[in-house]
C-alpha cells in the first residue's frame, strides 16, 4: 500500500457525521490519504449542511443522488467505486462509519498494523461506548483488551482498513447485489483467500450504534418489532 482512501457513508445523522469527519481530518496520519464522504440520499437540508461542511473542513463530498436512482443504502456501489480507484492508486481502503469517532492515533495505528502483518486482509478497531466498555458489534472481545486478535469472526466496517492485498483478491463486482451490508461476506472471503482479519483492541474507537438508522436500535429494545420490520420491509440484508 502506498496511500489510504478513507471514506464515510452517511444518510442524515449529520451532527454525529461531522464529529466523525473532524476526528478523521484531525488524525495524526503520516501517510498520504484522501477523505471522501458519501452522502447516501440524505434530506435536502442535510445535503446542504454537508456541502457547507465539505467546503469548510476540506473533505470530498460525493452525493450519490447524482450517480444513481437506487434507494439507500448504496454500500455496494460505494465499495465497487472505491475498489477500482484503490487498485489504480495502490491504496488501502479505510472505512469509518458515521456513528464512529476515531482517536488521533487510530488511522495510523491501523496502517502500521497492516504493514507489520503482510498477510492481513482486514485490520479493524474495536468499538467502545462512552464509558470505555467494548460494545456491539465486538462483544466477543470483552476481556481481551490491549491485544491484537487474529479473528475468525467477522470484522465490522465500523472502523476497518481493507488492505490492498484483499482488494486485489476479492472482486466486489461479484458480491450479492440483493444484500445491503457486506462486512460479514467480505470478512469470510478474506479468510477464504488465506488472509487474516485482525481486531485491534489496542485501538478502540467510540461507537454509537445505528446513529443514522435509529430503527435498528429496536434490535435491543424490541427485537420482535425489529425482525418484523427487517423481514416485511426487506431491510438490513447481510
Amino acid at each position: 500500500m502506498k496511500r489510504l482512501h478513507v471514506i464515510t457513508p452517511v444518510k442524515d445523522s449529520i451532527d454525529s457525521t461531522l464529529e466523525t469527519a473532524k476526528a478523521i481530518l484531525g488524525s495524526e496520519l503520516q501517510v498520504p490519504f484522501t477523505y471522501t464522504l458519501y452522502n447516501d440520499f440524505s434530506s435536502p437540508e442535510n445535503t446542504e449542511r454537508l456541502k457547507q461542511a465539505s467546503e469548510e473542513l476540506g473533505f470530498r463530498l460525493v452525493n450519490l443522488s447524482d450517480l444513481t436512482s437506487h434507494p439507500s443504502p448504496n454500500y455496494l456501489m460505494i465499495l465497487q467505486r472505491e475498489q477500482e480507484t484503490c487498485l489504480q492508486e495502490e491504496a488501502g481502503l479505510l472505512i469509518v462509519e458515521s456513528d464512529v469517532k476515531v482517536n488521533p492515533d487510530t488511522l495510523q495505528g491501523l496502517w502500521n498494523g497492516a504493514k507489520e502483518r503482510p498477510e492481513s486482509g482486514i485490520c479493524a478497531s474495536v468499538t467502545i461506548d462512552e464509558s470505555g466498555t467494548i460494545n456491539y458489534p465486538y462483544l466477543f472481545a470483552k476481556g481481551k483488551e490491549n491485544q491484537v486478535i487474529d479473528s475468525r469472526k467477522h470484522c465490522s466496517f465500523c472502523c476497518s482498513l481493507l488492505t490492498l492485498e484483499l482488494l486485489r483478491k476479492v472482486d466486489f463486482n461479484e458480491l450479492d447485489a440483493s444484500k445491503n451490508w457486506f462486512d460479514v461476506t467480505i470478512s469470510h472471503l478474506s479468510l477464504q483467500e488465506g488472509l487474516h482479519n485482525y481486531l485491534f483492541t489496542t485501538l478502540p474507537v467510540l461507537h454509537r450504534p445505528h446513529g443514522s438508522r435509529p430503527w435498528k436500535l429496536l434490535k435491543y429494545s424490541n427485537p420482535l418489532k425489529y425482525y418484523w420490520i427487517k423481514f416485511t420491509k426487506g431491510f438490513d440484508k447481510i
